[in-house]
């Protein structure tokens, strides 16, 4: 289970972003995760409540936005949505395409006192 060392990376963020400005304690973290990035959401709450507790990120929310898969497709010469990776092109079905976009994770914002 990936999702444990992703919580556990979030969490560092987090605690690093929190020493650097002063603040107390986190109350929420906002992440933005691409659709194609191959995460277990909920994997990731349980792991992300499990590995915060006694830091200053105990009992803050999770907030997940999901962000969609794109790509470029070589044989359409086009930008096109990809819903799962290894997919074909929903234009012209062939299987050559670049991920360019939604394969990514990111801390997006934090909440703190």
């Amino acid at each position: 289970m990936h999702e444990m060392s992703l919580a556990e990376g979030i969490v560092q963020l987090v605690e690093d972003a929190v020493r650097a400005e002063g603040c107390a304690r986190v109350r929420a973290v906002w992440l933005d995760i691409g659709q194609l990035a191959v995460v277990e959401k909920e994997a990731l709450r349980f792991c992300f409540d499990v590995v915060t507790r006694d830091t200053v990120a105990e009992g803050a929310r999770l907030e997940i936005i999901e962000t969609p898969g794109q790509g470029w497709c070589m044989k359409c010469e086009g930008n096109v949505k990809v819903a799962a990776l290894y997919e074909a092109c929903p234009v012209c079905g062939s299987y050559q395409i670049q991920v360019t976009g939604g394969d990514e994770m990111r801390v997006r914002e934090l909440e703190v006192e």
